[in-house]
């Protein structure tokens, strides 16, 4: 276990004047880079990157630099507050923590008497290392219903890995790849969870072969050997071809292949319906282009494919993460050092655990919203949105009445927002915790004020499947907020868990780390543990699934009704499938490009990250943009059959004339009127959340594959 150290820390401090420099571990976006924070006075000056942090290295992103300046904005929210208004109202009375927590919780005791504990809806976004102590929550409660962004954002990777090999197979930059793939995901901008950008950047600048597979030219298609520049949504199409040419090739692994594989026959079988003709009429690649690419992966001694959320948020979720494991899998570089390994955790309990997931009844657990329809998600306890506001909308199969949602904005960030606005609106009660009052804090009855990652003790990553826990260190306090995990395991006992919760929530720290034999004060004097470090398991062990190998025919999927192999389907919004669309939406609308001061709705606030990117821009071709009679910066209106938008244009070469490319999440807490604009840039707007467009098994949302318009906004015009 390495020793807490500070490094040159402790030099800035001498030199510059600093009373204390604080080690930790950041939160601005996925987690697990190291940073020091010099304090003068008690309050932060300063972060920066710590040299010795296994993952980060030191380097930092401008969100890591700009903490503080959430922190300290003048309009956070630093006392409870509750609604006296009508909702959207603005109108707001400070309260103690002790009124808002006994009126959730007379609320929540209320809604599971007379409704049941299904009525009453968690949710929470992008993590902030609270889910598994919502989950727990929710489990003890009894209600299957926790609202995230699993359905279409790292869920679908864990989910469609554990069925097919066990875990999440992480590309071991450690161990230099001579070979990347990097499909649908910007990791230099995005730092995905289990990665930092730099670790890639690293690894190319040593030599890796560099293949990128994505409709826009991103920094790394810049610097690929080969760019794959696919028609959106045909990613699955693309991976099944390039197995049915390293089969044909006879580049696989065929030792791997023999002894470790389940079904690989009836998938040499599948894989035929894809001839590389075929997959480039589709794909829109030259046939040559996928050939290169294909075998340039399959001879690499080891090589990893480094995936990401563009390729889960389509029809095609489930199979086109099954299809890249089987890719990582024929090619012999799954547990492989340098290629992509199934790291094991330290020996803490793991957030599933934590997550009393086993405590929620088989009764209560039949009763998730959605769970029949996509059973792949329901068996992960991930549930599809749509579900939530149809029972909110229309109370079958029964009534949801209460809804409690922590760093979480599903006003901007969910399908279809006029219906998510609409369901939000008729929820009897609801209350949200936040850093700002946000759109869908503006609906809610109570605001709980929310901590930063510098206002908390915690055990970072843990939840995480590169092995590594690290230790987030509280820096300041900031009025009265709370940590997510703080201010539920109060509630907790306010609703009848008193056994399961702690005096403070140090004891739930404690109980992560109980089977190391340590606590959390004495893991704060540690840098962080790892879990042993070991390759090709399965040899000895095999693959924790059904069979005990690599699953490319999925008996869990055979069992629940799917189709056991990977296929292609057609977006259900293209070109393809919905040509009599075209005349009025001739363009397919890619979403979601990734900003590097921006994470998600957050930081939208922060004078040092606006300032780089003050307004939402859409990417259009200048050939498009010319014959449309578009200017660079020109304000353009997007629209869908659900809606319209207004964004910024930005002539850009790297994107397909046919294609254009908006930003998601775009809200202004500049206009607090009209509730911060949050209809005016916001592109789900224009996305479809129905459940035909969803994928079957895991009810991802296809956000990112649709047809639109785009036309310059007439002068005035808002």
């Amino acid at each position: 276990m390495p020793e807490f150290k500070y490094s040159n820390a402790e030099k800035e401090v001498e030199m510059y004047g600093y009373d204390e420099v604080i080690k930790s571990h950041c939160r601005m976006c996925h987690g697990g880079c190291g940073v020091h924070i010099y304090k003068k006075e008690g309050k932060i000056e300063k972060i920066g990157g710590d040299p010795d942090c296994p993952i980060a290295h030191g380097t930092l992103c401008p969100k890591g630099i700009a903490s503080t300046q959430i922190a300290y904005h003048p309009d956070r929210l630093t006392h409870p507050l509750k609604r006296v208004g009508p909702k959207g109202s603005g109108q707001w009375e400070k309260i103690s923590w002790d009124e808002a927590l006994d009126t959730i919780a007379e609320k929540m005791n209320g809604y599971k008497k007379e409704y049941g504990a299904e009525s009453i809806l968690m949710g929470y976004g992008t993590g902030r290392d609270n889910e598994s102590v919502i989950y727990r929550f929710a489990n003890l409660l009894g209600t299957p219903n926790v609202l995230t962004a699993g359905h279409l954002c790292y869920g679908p990777r864990i989910s469609t890995s554990v069925i097919t090999c066990g875990s999440i197979p992480v590309v071991d930059y450690e161990s230099q790849p001579d070979c990347v793939m990097v499909w649908g995901n910007n990791l230099v901008i995005a730092n995905s969870d289990e990665y930092k950008g730099e670790a890639l950047a690293v690894s190319v600048d040593k030599g890796s072969k560099l293949i990128v597979v994505d409709p826009r030219m991103t920094r790394l298609a810049a610097r690929a050997d080969i760019w794959l520049q696919l028609r959106p949504g045909t990613d699955t199409a693309l991976a099944l071809g390039m197995a049915n040419y390293i089969i044909a090739e006879e580049l696989y692994d065929k030792e791997f292949v023999a002894n470790h594989v389940h079904g690989w026959d009836e998938f040499v079988e599948r894989v035929q319906d894809y001839p590389i003709d075929k997959v480039s009429d589709i794909t829109w690649l030259p046939e040559e282009q996928i050939k290169e690419a294909a075998r340039m992966f399959a001879e690499a001694d080891t090589a990893g494919i480094q995936w990401g959320v563009a390729i889960e948020q389509q029809i095609n979720c489930a199979d086109n993460n099954r299809t890249l494991i089987a890719l990582m899998g024929m090619t012999g570089n799954l547990d492989k050092k340098g290629g992509q390994v199934l790291f094991e955790n330290a020996k803490n309990r793991n957030a599933s655990e934590f997550g009393a997931h086993k405590l929620l009844s088989k009764e209560q657990r039949a009763k998730r919203l959605g769970g029949d329809r996509f059973r792949l998600a329901g068996h992960f306890a991930i549930i599809n949105p749509k579900c939530a506001w149809d029972a909110i909308l229309t109370e079958e199969p029964y009534p949801v009445k209460m809804a409690m949602f922590i760093s979480s904005n599903p006003v901007l960030t969910r399908a279809n927002a006029s219906e998510v606005y609409k369901a939000l609106e008729k929820l009897e009660f609801m209350a949200v915790a936040d850093f700002f009052m946000t759109p869908t804090a503006e609906l809610a009855d109570i605001v709980l004020p929310a901590s930063t990652w510098l206002e908390m003790d915690y055990i970072g990553d843990f939840w995480k499947r590169h092995g590594y826990i690290l230790a987030r260190r509280k820096a300041i306090q900031v009025g009265e907020c709370r940590s997510d995990h703080e201010m539920l395991n109060e509630l907790g006992k306010r609703v009848g868990q008193e056994e399961y919760w702690w005096d403070d929530f140090e004891g739930g720290l404690d109980y992560i780390l109980e089977p190391l034999g340590i606590n959390f004060q004495e893991f704060k004097k540690m840098d962080y543990i790892r879990g042993e470090v070991n390759y090709e398991k399965y040899k000895t062990k095999g693959f924790s699934t059904p069979t005990g190998k690599l699953e490319i025919y999925s008996t869990m999927l055979e069992k629940w009704g799917y189709d056991p192999l990977p296929k292609y389907v057609e977006p259900h919004e293209s070109p393809i499938s919905k040509p009599e669309m075209t005349d009025k939406y001739p363009f397919i609308l890619v979403t979601g490009a990734r900003s590097p001061g921006f994470f998600h709705t957050e930081n939208r606030q922060l004078p040092w990250l606006r300032e780089q990117h003050p307004d939402p821009f859409v990417e259009i071709h200048p050939d498009t943009a010319r014959r449309l009679g578009i200017s660079n910066g020109q304000w353009v209106s997007i629209e869908s059959p659900r809606g319209k938008v207004r964004q910024k244009a930005k002539i850009f070469e790297g994107i397909h004339p046919q294609v254009i490319g908006a930003q998601h999440a775009w809200w202004y807490p500049e206009k607090k009127e009209g509730n911060y604009g949050w209809k005016e840039s916001n592109i789900n707007m224009l996305t479809d959340n129905s459940y035909e467009s969803c994928d079957p098994a895991m009810g991802s949302t296809s956000v990112r594959t649709l047809l639109c318009n785009i036309y310059p906004e007439k002068q005035g015009a808002k």
